[in-house]
């Protein structure tokens, strides 16, 4: 972990707000203090993950709590992410640093030329030593668009920028292998895969309710980052200095896979499917076991209103998730496809249709 180059923090709302909403700026300095320390005079990269945008906006706009409708959360955090962004700015600027904001949707990241863009926007700010701040965009995110927790967001981020470590700071000091408040309950130091820790009951959001994630969905980030080949330390954010300089603290999660191309773990783990496609049993295997292209002769039925770019589910005969790709044609022009060999519509309808409804290359399997 001391030996990390590129790292991304993640801190969650709890650990910037008060429960009532509105930014602490002790401890938004007492966060920015160690990261700032740990950059080893720039030597060593961070990207910081922050949630807080609409905690921070609660208390401003007399909100007395989270609220649940999607218009007062993106109000809330159109007001908050201001507040957030300056309070980092003025932090960071006490070390001499400067901030970089990114904002994300799920629909800037699974899309091929927004993906390259948004790495390319953060591997610039790196390289002029700014630390990036992300969070997501929740002023426009819809439930359509959105990651839904900056925990998942985070791995994916790491998996971005190439991250050789991936740091979640929670108000918890780890995972335990039961209710950390409960007697006897114990941490757990290391997880070298999923059964590690496939009997342990994990909660979800806190108490504070100023954030949408909780234990579940930091372990579920874990998973996702470990399996693309990236470390992961799970600690409170008051253990944040000993994450960062390799010191035991927290959940220690080890890398599991390997790393893939970057778009598809996109794909798999925050695109959400525009519709669907049903395949007979030879292009389930051709897809899930081969490992090819969706071709139309292996189509047998087309669900939802999507446009050639957009992600869509491959569904097997049962109508269970098999696949996830990025289709080649709208919608509307499919069903006349179905069943077809792509030489014979070539014939009738010219050499645009001699192509493959998904490629292999924008394609991930689910369950192989």
């Amino acid at each position: 972990m001391a030996e990390a180059h590129r790292v991304v923090v993640k801190v969650g709302s709890s650990s910037l707000t008060t429960a009532s909403g509105g930014l602490d700026a002790d401890r938004v300095d007492a966060l920015v203090d160690v990261l700032a320390k740990h950059r080893s005079g720039g030597e060593r990269e961070i990207v910081l993950v922050s949630s807080g945008a609409i905690a921070a906006g609660l208390a401003p706009l007399g909100l007395p709590r989270r609220p649940k409708d999607l218009a007062r959360q993106q109000a809330a955090a159109s007001v908050g992410q201001g507040l957030l962004m300056a309070r980092y700015t003025a932090s960071f600027a006490r070390y001499g640093l400067r901030v970089g904001q990114i904002l994300l949707t799920t629909d800037d990241t699974s899309r091929r030329a927004h993906h390259r863009n948004a790495s390319r926007t953060l591997d610039e700010l790196l390289a002029m030593d700014a630390l990036p701040v992300v969070n997501e965009n929740d002023t426009v995110a819809t439930d359509e668009i959105r990651f839904g927790d900056n925990d998942r967001l985070a791995a994916l981020v790491a998996h971005l920028v190439r991250a050789d470590l991936l740091v979640l700071l929670s108000d918890v000091d780890g995972l335990y292998d039961g209710d950390p408040a409960a007697e006897g309950t114990a941490r757990i130091g290391e997880v070298r895969g999923p059964a590690d820790i496939a009997h342990v009951k994990i909660g979800s959001a806190g108490k504070a309710g100023v954030g949408t994630g909780g234990m579940v969905t930091k372990v579920e980030a874990a998973r996702i980052a470990a399996a693309a080949g990236i470390p992961v330390v799970l600690t409170s954010a008051s253990h944040a200095a000993d994450a960062l300089a390799g010191r035991d603290t927290g959940t220690y999660f080890h890398a599991t896979g390997r790393r893939s191309a970057d778009r598809l773990l996109w794909l798999q783990h925050a695109s959400a499917p525009r519709g669907a496609l049903t395949l007979d049993e030879g292009a389930v295997r051709a897809v899930v076991e081969g490992r090819k292209s969706l071709l139309p002769a292996g189509i047998a039925a087309v669900e939802g209103d999507f446009v050639a770019g957009d992600p869509v589910e491959l569904r097997d005969p049962a109508g269970r998730a098999v696949a996830r790709g990025l289709v080649n044609f709208d919608a509307r022009e499919l069903p006349r496809l179905l069943g077809r060999s792509t030489r014979e519509l070539a014939r009738e309808l010219g050499p645009a249709y001699e192509r493959e409804v998904i490629h292999r290359d924008g394609l991930v399997v689910l369950h192989p």
